[in-house]
């Protein structure tokens, strides 16, 4: 759908085509608000909407739709769409505090999860990765990192992803403990005021929440200019995990399931990202932040929970 179209269904009119302030979906700044892409169908938007008006009553700082004459948010052919306000502040710049402060914010967020899946948020069900994806997947990685001459151990990646293709099923049945999350917690998704505001909860699911801290372990950098070009370091992440460790205590079963969650997550989230993107291996920030990627997962034990 064309960007005038979409704007006027929010009732915003513009004259000329907008462009996306985001270059994987459509994401529109117009005035002091941002329309984008929300889960869909509306159903599943809806209680997207109630679990973010339940965490911001709790005392969550996380963006919420803005109240519009029309429905808000609202179904358009085989897209749902949002209005939210336009947050201002300051990006993330990897200091210690901001770390920490990440780190409360998610661990309040988990704090707050209810134990069945209250909202209705899709539930995470990625475990039916096969060998020949992986085969299929780290083709093109080592075809990128021959070509950007990028210096990362490809039989030794490859290894390890076709391990966590065993290790899917035995995760899958694990007893782990299961909760709501906005998932994507990452430092593209934060405007730092007083303390951080969570901008993007559009991603929310049901999810083990070991997978979540995975995501945040792996990708927190992703994609964001004023961020490192790099993952955390160990320090680093141990001090988010002190944040975090404020409002949760993992069980031991979670803790012995770790690694085995940060590689199942590697399969899933970033195999594609560093597969299928090769504008990410045009940019050496990116390519340093794969490189660093591989290397936190070749080197796990350093970042334990």
């Amino acid at each position: 759908m064309d960007s005038i179209a979409l704007l006027k269904e929010f009732g915003f009119y513009v004259a000329e085509e907008q462009k996306s302030i985001y270059p994987f979906s459509p994401v529109y700044k117009i005035q002091n608000y941002i329309i984008k892409r929300t889960q869909y169908p509306l159903e599943r938007a809806w209680n997207l909407v109630r679990y973010s008006m339940y965490l911001k009553e709790k005392g969550v700082s996380v963006v919420t739709p803005v109240n519009l004459k029309s429905s808000n948010p609202k179904q358009i052919d085989d897209a749902c769409y949002i209005c939210y306000p336009f947050i201002n502040g300051s990006s993330y710049q990897g200091t210690e505090a901001e770390i920490i402060q990440a780190g409360e914010l998610l661990g309040r967020i988990h704090a707050l999860s209810s134990l069945g899946n209250t909202f209705g948020l899709s539930e995470y069900d990625v475990f039916d990765f096969y060998h020949h994806e992986v085969d299929d997947h780290m083709k093109k990685i080592s075809n990128f990192a021959s070509i950007y001459q990028a210096d990362i151990n490809i039989q030794k990646l490859k290894g390890l992803l076709h391990t966590a293709v065993e290790n899917q099923g035995k995760l899958k049945n694990m007893s782990l403990n299961w909760l709501e999350t906005p998932h994507d917690f990452k430092a593209n998704n934060l405007v730092f005021q007083n303390k951080p505001v969570l901008i993007d909860p559009d991603n929310a699911v049901w999810i083990p929440r070991i997978f979540d801290l995975a995501l945040v372990l792996l990708l927190f950098h992703n994609e964001l200019s004023s961020a490192p070009n790099r993952t955390f370091t160990p320090m680093e992440w141990k001090v988010f995990l002190e944040g975090y460790l404020k409002h949760q205590t993992l069980t031991n079963g979670e803790i012995k399931a770790w690694e085995e969650a940060v590689l199942h997550v590697f399969l899933d989230e970033v195999m594609w990202l560093m597969a299928e993107v090769e504008e990410d291996w045009e940019r050496q920030d990116q390519r340093d932040l794969f490189n660093s990627v591989v290397q936190t997962l070749f080197h796990i034990k350093d970042y334990p929970i």
